[in-house]
């Protein structure tokens, strides 16, 4: 049975400093190596001439890093394809749509969400939903999945912080 996960981050920065930052290539190619994984690339970057942004990666992880349970339904290493599409800033606020799936592996992540100021920054809140159609476990995965989120949702905020700070100076 999917389960959902709503999730926030607040950044340091304004909406339109942390949606330009989405569209950036450089801002992807530096998160892309800071984002622990053993192999990453950035599949394809496109800003629309309006600034929407749709954005596609692909993370691997060896398998000698995976959790036994998650090895036991999974060989070898873990492709991680996703993908993100941002509307175009409208007022003082942008749209996403999210997408994560494991190419041969019976498990998904889609969601959505938005981008609004929050004080003199900005706030990222998402609902996401996770799916592992592995009888019996498929729980225990989606939790596992769940609380990776929430751990690559803080590294990553941290990361675009950081990174609009850099900028600023």
């Amino acid at each position: 049975m999917p389960r959902s996960f709503d999730l926030s981050a607040n950044y340091q920065g304004s909406v339109a400093q942390v949606h330009a930052a989405f569209a950036d290539e450089q801002y992807w190619l530096a998160r892309l190596a800071d984002s622990g994984a053993d192999d990453a690339t950035l599949d394809a970057l496109e800003v629309a001439a309006d600034g929407a942004i749709d954005v596609a990666t692909t993370q691997v992880l060896r398998a000698d890093r995976l959790p036994g349970f998650v090895a036991q339904f999974h060989q070898g290493d873990l492709h991680i394809k996703r993908a993100e599409s941002w509307s175009a800033i409208s007022g003082d606020r942008a749209t996403a749509t999210v997408a994560a799936r494991i190419p041969g592996a019976p498990a998904s992540v889609h969601g959505s969400g938005k981008l609004t100021p929050d004080g003199a920054g900005a706030k990222a809140d998402l609902k996401v939903t996770v799916e592992v159609k592995i009888p019996l476990v498929g729980g225990k995965v989606e939790a596992f999945i769940g609380s990776q989120l929430v751990e690559l949702l803080i590294s990553e905020q941290r990361f675009t912080t950081a990174w609009i700070l850099d900028r600023q100076h």
